[in-house]
């Protein structure tokens, strides 16, 4: 097996992991969490984030920035770690996946996206609902750290 198919095993794995503990904390402690829709997103986010990491069409500076967005998902230690709060520690991932996925439509092509999508909703729609309520999601401290880590400003 060659290390690209590991890595893609790796992330389908992740994948899987990620919807069925969301959906099963939705189904419990979550089942009014306010942000729910997008929660049960962050799967396809983190989907769509890997399949436009491989497509050979993307430029090489932006797979660097989905590279960056995929790890951060993956990483155990961020700014909201789902270790300590559970499928809430994902809103983080989300809001950079967002910011990641709104730069790349911006600075590429949107159908690139589109075209990888999995998800039922609207995925252009999504990232801007998603920046919409991201101060709230994450709370503004955190909302100004994750700005600052991307040379942006509120």
């Amino acid at each position: 097996m060659s290390a690209q198919d590991l890595e893609q095993k790796k992330q389908r794995d992740f994948y899987q992991k990620m919807r069925d503990t969301i959906r099963a904390w939705l189904n419990n402690k979550g089942v009014d969490y306010k942000f729910a829709e997008y929660l049960l997103a962050a799967p396809d986010l983190f989907h769509l984030l890997g399949k436009l990491a491989l497509d050979k069409e993307v430029p090489a500076s932006e797979k660097a920035k989905l590279a960056g967005a995929i790890a951060y998902f993956m990483s155990p230690i961020d700014l909201i770690p789902e270790a300590l709060t559970g499928p809430v520690g994902y809103v983080d991932d989300i809001v950079v996946a967002a910011i990641v996925l709104n730069s790349f439509v911006n600075n590429t092509n949107a159908e690139m996206v589109t075209r990888h999508w999995a998800g039922d909703k609207d995925v252009l729609e999504l990232i801007q609902q998603i920046l919409q309520v991201a101060e709230e999601m994450v709370g503004s401290g955190l909302w100004q750290k994750i700005l600052k880590s991307f040379g942006k400003s509120k």
